[in-house]
């Protein structure tokens, strides 16, 4: 029995990178929908921080970012499947 280094190596880099790519897709979602919140203002804002210019392009990452994620792991089922 011999263990293919390079195949599993191929696997983990990917699952690796995917994995990583989801999380940051849906962190990056969770700030934008954030931006909606009537709570967080200018104001009220930690120094340094700055907010999204308004709760309708915030609430437009977290759509895009979440249907990103949302293609990554279909994407991944449906290699799975097809093999």
């Amino acid at each position: 029995m011999t263990i293919h280094w390079d195949s599993l190596l191929a696997v983990f880099a990917a699952s690796l990178g995917s994995t990583v790519a989801v999380v940051v897709l849906v962190t990056v979602a969770l700030l934008g929908l954030s931006a909606r919140s009537a709570g967080t203002t200018s104001a009220t804002a930690a120094p340094g921080h700055r907010p999204f210019p308004s709760a309708a392009a915030g609430t437009a990452v977290a759509v895009v970012c979440l249907a990103a994620a949302a293609a990554v792991v279909l994407f991944g089922l449906w290699v799975m499947v097809a093999r």
